[in-house]
């Protein structure tokens, strides 16, 4: 009989264990996807404010017809991306950042350009969005780190096995593309310029390339 209540124990004890790691799966996975809901809100927003700047910017420097068109190639191509999966946004980010990275180099050889009060104001807004993308971007990849750990370790995995619980994505930017910004000018405008492609490549191994607060891991 004792043996019998030791059985049940157990049985119950596993059960209980199960449904707290299945749960706390669904929490961090829901957790990663609002996350990731926060990036791409940001980038939309940084996509919008483009435009005007562009057109700020021609207003002096009307002959970088070039500089122009590929902002606005990339950008379309980048907010395509929207709604798509963090490989594929982080993706098309390297080369529009590039792309901003020339457009503030041309901006940087008009010193009218660079008193002017509108252009300014979008360089502030520009700066404050870039800011809020690498904390959201932080915060993601710390949450999935943290997720995909569970989902690789013992005896987590044989819950995430069980239930279908995949490893997610990280948002960066891939290898052939972190080689074009870092060749790209760079021009601080009191913040980082294109923080999702910083030119210092912090490849991730197994786990996330940033450090950051995110749910606990077990």
């Amino acid at each position: 009989m004792i043996v019998l209540w030791i059985i049940l124990g157990i049985i119950v004890v596993l059960g209980l264990g199960l449904a707290l790691s299945y749960n706390r799966f669904v929490s961090q996975r829901n957790l990663i996807r609002n996350a990731f809901a926060n990036i791409d809100t940001e980038l939309r927003r940084r996509y919008d404010l483009i435009p005007n700047l562009v057109e700020t910017v021609k207003g002096y420097a009307a002959h970088e017809r070039e500089v122009f068109e590929d902002v606005a190639r990339t950008r379309s191509a980048a907010a395509a991306t929207s709604g798509q999966s963090p490989a594929a946004q982080a993706a098309a980010e390297g080369p529009f950042v590039a792309a901003l990275g020339r457009l503030f180099a041309v901006a940087e050889n008009y010193p009218e350009l660079k008193a002017n009060q509108n252009f300014l104001a979008l360089q502030g807004e520009l700066s404050n969005t870039e800011d809020r993308i690498q904390a959201a971007r932080r915060f993601y990849n710390a949450n999935v780190q943290d997720y995909n750990r569970r989902v690789q370790s013992f005896p987590s995995r044989f819950v995430a096995n069980s239930f279908g619980f995949k490893e997610e994505e990280f948002f960066e930017i891939p290898e052939a593309e972190r080689a074009v910004v870092g060749a790209a000018p760079r021009v601080d405008f009191e913040s980082r310029l294109g923080g999702i492609g910083d030119s210092t490549p912090t490849p991730p191994a197994t786990s996330a390339p940033d450090a950051g607060t995110g749910a606990p891991s077990g």
